[in-house]
């Protein structure tokens, strides 16, 4: 039998020890930092939404404090209801652009709505695959388009048609922008119309054609029903952007403070009415704080508008 030193057993036990210090050691220091890491990564996300969040609030909350001042000059029912926009003679009434933008949004989704879904039929159900990956490109990049552009195109080549094919000596006005219009929201809604109805599952089509059903048949009875949260959203999306627009439609509306009772008269709406005239409006004085009061209920619209999708979009993923 063979006796090992003390001072060895010693050594060797000390040796030991120091090595499950350093080893527990560094397994704590590995610890500490993902966990310091996961603390800041969580801190930083929360500090960015309650950013953002304090943006959004900061933007209602300045937009509506400076456009309820109107409200001491000019009365609640004179602002809605009045037609008579004449700053320089403080009268203050807002129906007319009011009017204007959801008549301009009515018609610009009347328009682009049956057209969007048609072409979001056609890609899904009716082209061949090599034509799809051709044309879908083609309309997501018809998005990416400057309003500027559209506009531009509207004031020099539409206006100019419509003068010729009607006959009138005025092109501008709100059908010149609902066309602009259904042109710059048309690929917005077709895309996610496409996406919506190729999202159906097969077994619903396979299921029709067993019946007996057409083809025709199986997508107006099938498959736009079963697409239809998503067809919604994409509607609500596309108007969301045609009233909140306002480079393009500044350029074909006309910009005439005048109630839009025909196609052909040129008129205004908030968005319009806004940039022509903020530039030259004095910073304290009514007729600024009328302004600010359009851009709160632009604001607003736009606000319901996300509330519709997000509830239209729960209902869809829900189902």
């Amino acid at each position: 039998m063979i006796d090992i030193p003390t001072s060895g057993k010693a050594s060797a036990s000390s040796e030991l020890g120091r090595s499950l210090e350093a080893s527990s050691g560094r397994i704590f220091s590995r610890k500490s930092r993902l966990s310091f890491y996961n603390r800041t990564f969580r801190i930083i996300c929360i500090a960015s939404a309650v950013f953002v969040c304090m943006i959004l609030f900061s933007i209602l909350f300045l937009m509506g404090r400076t456009g309820i001042l109107t409200f001491d000059t000019v009365s609640v029912k004179d602002f809605f209801l009045s037609t008579e926009w004449v700053p320089e003679n403080d009268q203050y009434g807002a129906f007319i652009f009011i009017f204007g933008t959801f008549a301009l949004t009515l018609l610009t989704m009347a328009i682009s709505v049956p057209l969007s879904v048609i072409i979001a039929i056609f890609l899904s159900e009716m082209t061949p695959g090599w034509l799809k990956t051709a044309l879908r490109p083609v309309l997501d990049l018809l998005v990416g388009i400057p309003s500027v552009v559209y506009g531009f195109l509207g004031l020099t080549v539409l206006i100019p048609m419509l003068r010729t094919v009607t006959g009138t000596n005025m092109g501008d006005g709100i059908l010149a922008a609902a066309i602009v219009l259904t042109i710059m929201v048309l690929p917005t809604i077709s895309r996610i119309t496409d996406d919506s109805i190729v999202a159906v599952p097969k077994k619903y089509r396979d299921a029709s054609y067993a019946l007996g059903a057409t083809r025709f048949q199986t997508i107006l009875k099938v498959v736009l029903p079963a697409a239809r949260s998503g067809i919604m959203y994409a509607v609500i999306l596309g108007m969301a952007h045609a009233i909140g627009e306002t480079m393009a439609v500044v350029m074909v509306i006309g910009n005439t403070p005048q109630l839009a009772d025909a196609l052909f008269k040129p008129t205004s709406v908030l968005t319009s009415n806004i940039v022509m005239q903020i530039a030259n409006v004095p910073f304290d004085s009514t007729w600024n704080d009328a302004l600010y009061l359009m851009g709160f209920i632009l604001l607003v619209i736009s606000l319901l508008m996300i509330v519709i999708v997000r509830l239209i979009q729960g209902r869809g993923v829900k189902a």
